[in-house]
C-alpha cells in the first residue's frame, strides 16, 4: 500500500498501561531507581509511566509495552495498595483523613498539604508516580466529606 494514504499514529505523548489501558503518568530514572528493586529497574526504561489505577497489577511500564509490577516496588504505594500512606512524603494516611472529619476539623490534612506544597516534599523519589499528593488528597478528603466512600 502506498504510504501516502496510511494515516500515521498521532503522538500526543500520552502512554496507556498495557495490562489496563489506563492513561499512565510520566515518570523519571529518579523516581524508578527509588520505587523499585535493582532488578525490576534493570528490566525498564528509564523513561517510563507509572500506572495509577488501583486495581491494575501493573506498577510501571514503558514505550515497549515492558512492565514491571507491583510485587517489584521496594514498599507499597498509594493507590496500588489502600493501606500505603497517600502522602509518601509526610505520611499522611487515609485514617488521618478521616479523623479530621470525624473531629470537624482539617489539621492533618492542612498540615500535609502545606508540608507538601514546601520544599520539603520529595515528590520525585518517594511517591511512586513522582509528583505531589496534593490532588490526591485533596480528591480523597473531598469525596469523605461529600459523603461517599
Amino acid at each position: 500500500m502506498n504510504k501516502a494514504f496510511v494515516r500515521e499514529p498521532d503522538d500526543t505523548g500520552e502512554r496507556h498501561c498495557p495490562r489496563c489501558g489506563s492513561l499512565g503518568l510520566a515518570v523519571g530514572p529518579e523516581t524508578l531507581g527509588a520505587q523499585l528493586t535493582p532488578a525490576a529497574l534493570a528490566s525498564i526504561s528509564p523513561a517510563a509511566f507509572f500506572c495509577p489505577f488501583p486495581q491494575c497489577e501493573v506498577a510501571y511500564f514503558d514505550l515497549y509495552e515492558r512492565a514491571v509490577g507491583v510485587e517489584s516496588l521496594l514498599r507499597p504505594v498509594w493507590p496500588k495498595d489502600r493501606e500505603a500512606p497517600l502522602c509518601a512524603c509526610f505520611g499522611l494516611t487515609r485514617d488521618d483523613i478521616e479523623a479530621d472529619l470525624a473531629e470537624g476539623g482539617v489539621r492533618r490534612t492542612k498540615e500535609c498539604v502545606t508540608r507538601a506544597k514546601s520544599s520539603e516534599a520529595r515528590c520525585k523519589t518517594l511517591a511512586a508516580s513522582g509528583r505531589s499528593c496534593v490532588t490526591e488528597v485533596q480528591r480523597y478528603y473531598m469525596k469523605l466529606r461529600g459523603g461517599e466512600s
